[in-house]
């Protein structure tokens, strides 16, 4: 089992210090206006708790693709001027991440004042976890703090390099993450449901087999689901399905059996003529969807035994949509599974990525235990893997 017991920024002291604190500010923007802070705010009790106790802070993070260029779209003034309407305080914001604006900011930070440095992914070297560049980021400051949980799958610059260096610890979002997803994964309240929906099997089948040793009941759904209704010789029509992974199919329905896990699978679905929110659609059961047709939804009887289950869940873990729920034709399935999650008082956890965004879409956010803040994070620590942002942090 791997450890993540790691220090926290609780247990180091910060006054007068001066903390390189990576966070996750990659939020959406249209027209150069972030349409979610959402990220931006998940960061503020960390920031806070350090300003409070006498530390100057230097932010960094990455905004979308910019790969290795000065691209202004992808500039972090946006993120500077929310947080300080959010902080109610002046944010010093650095031109660049190394360069001599950053440098000469951060030397004359004083203690309880807040910086920003300038996108880390205009540099090419921060994805290669460049050692030069590292020392670079890391000369600025006396401690690293990593926050962004969301990277935290990435061995970059400043997310493990700059941790080789200084003294490293968590902020309270990545404290968060690890020990309510942690706890789940073993010491669960059971009975332990864990839902998986998206499109592919091949995304999951890491997280599908961890979870298999834990979970005492798996519920597939999304476009995943056709691969395993094929593997069990169901007539799937023109649904989505990974021919490939027929057989891995197979071999986790007999570990599901070893296991004694209750694996549950589509026994009729909403389906479409195309692929498309105005198709034609019909309820079809699974062993019989017609050649022209494909699943797009789990049916009406598939969403009572879903939900029965999942009502009688201690744990909840959800990652993937049940279906295409951007469209409102076949968002029931999301749906019910969403409301059953909150009837059942389980504690819920809801992986970051699709399911995240169709929770809040669906209003139903504020009624889980915990949704993740890292798509591809969270994946991963499902799936058991170590995650070397946190890796490389102090343990306790």
């Amino acid at each position: 089992m791997i450890s993540y017991n790691k220090k926290t920024i609780e247990d180091i002291d910060v006054a007068g210090k001066k903390c390189l604190v990576r966070c996750d500010f990659n939020v959406p923007l249209k027209d150069g206006v972030i349409s979610d802070d959402k990220r931006i705010r998940e960061s503020l009790p960390t920031l806070k708790y350090l300003l409070n106790g006498g530390a100057a802070v230097i932010a960094c993070s990455h905004l979308g693709r910019p790969k290795g260029e000065f691209k202004p779209e992808f500039s972090l003034m946006p993120v500077a001027e929310r947080l300080a309407k959010l902080l109610d305080i002046e944010v010093v914001f650095a031109k660049d991440v190394i360069g001599e604006d950053a440098k000469s900011k951060a030397s004359m930070l004083k203690p309880r004042q807040l910086m920003l440095l300038e996108n880390v992914r205009y540099h090419k070297q921060e994805e290669k976890n460049d050692p030069e560049f590292c020392k670079e980021l890391a000369s600025m400051a006396d401690i690293y703090v990593n926050d962004a949980f969301g990277t935290a799958h990435r061995a970059h610059a400043s997310t493990t390099g700059v941790a080789k260096i200084l003294p490293a610890v968590c902020g309270f979002l990545i404290k968060k993450e690890i020990e309510i997803m942690g706890k789940a994964l073993q010491e669960p309240k059971r009975p332990f449901v864990a839902i998986l929906g998206g499109a592919k099997v091949s995304d999951k089948i890491g997280v599908i087999s961890n979870l298999l040793d834990k979970v005492d009941t798996l519920i597939i759904g999304g476009g995943m689901a056709y691969t395993f209704m094929k593997s069990r010789g169901f007539k799937i029509g023109n649904s989505l399905c990974e021919e490939d992974k027929l057989g891995l199919a197979k071999e986790l329905s007999a570990k599901a059996d070893t296991n004694n896990v209750k694996m549950l699978i589509p026994v009729d679905n909403h389906v479409g003529d195309a692929y498309k929110p105005d198709c034609f659609h019909e309820i079809i059961y699974s062993d019989d969807i017609p050649d022209n047709f494909m699943g797009l939804d789990i049916g009406p009887q598939t969403i009572e035994v879903y939900c029965k289950a999942i009502r009688q869940a201690g744990t909840v873990v959800w990652n993937g949509p049940m279906g295409v729920c951007e469209w409102e034709a076949f968002e029931n399935g999301t749906l019910a599974v969403a409301n059953a999650v909150v009837e059942s008082g389980a504690i819920s956890i809801i992986g970051g990525g699709d399911s995240a965004a169709a929770i809040e879409k669906l209003g139903f956010a504020d009624k889980m235990t915990h949704i993740s803040t890292g798509g591809g994070a969270s994946l991963e620590f499902l799936e058991g893997l170590e995650l070397p942002g946190i890796a490389a942090l102090i343990d306790k």
